[in-house]
């Protein structure tokens, strides 16, 4: 019953957590920790009570494989390089430059949210890009929901800040072009 399971869990919520882990890793590596994920739920799934939803549960596994993954990378002192053209694939009736474009404003995000401490980090991508409740989110993140709202809001001055300087150092690099 546990792999029949986790396989639905798999085919409903892998890609919400493929994405989790796109953001807050980098492309590079979420293909193999979302296989971690998911071998984590079946061999932890006779803990799963279901107090929680599966989606909020997988998303705490996920969270945690990342914060793992972090440290790791933190302890190695590497850095990871990530292929963003990955990210998107764009449709093919759009021009070279506008690829390039979405390609550039999509690297700058992502480096802006990975720029971020983890705690914001993670609630801008789980409130924010996955559109999880309040109520979900503090689940996952082991949280009150008051420390949601209030840790999304200063997560989303802090993003925004990080955004304003990446346009204008792009606004500076293209004019030093000119």
């Amino acid at each position: 019953m546990d792999n029949e399971t986790v396989s639905e869990w798999f085919e409903l919520y892998g890609d919400d957590v493929f994405h989790f882990l796109i953001y807050r890793i980098g492309p590079s590596d979420a293909e193999d920790l979302l296989q971690e994920v998911f071998i984590k739920a079946l061999k932890g799934f006779s803990r799963y009570k279901g107090n929680a939803s599966p989606k909020t549960w997988l998303f705490s596994i996920a969270r945690n494989v990342a914060i793992d993954e972090s440290r790791k990378r933190k302890s190695n002192k590497w850095m990871d390089t990530v292929p963003y053209d990955d990210m998107n694939e764009p449709s093919t009736d759009l021009t070279p430059e506008v690829i390039l474009s979405a390609n550039e404003e999509t690297k700058c995000i992502v480096d802006c949210i990975q720029s971020l401490k983890p705690n914001y980090q993670d609630v801008i991508i789980l409130r924010g890009i996955k559109e999880l409740s309040v109520k979900e989110t503090a689940a996952i993140l082991k949280w009150s929901e008051n420390k949601v709202k209030i840790t999304h809001h200063r997560a989303r001055i802090a993003l925004n800040d990080q955004l304003r300087r990446c346009k204008d150092d792009e606004q500076t690099r293209s004019s030093q072009r000119a």
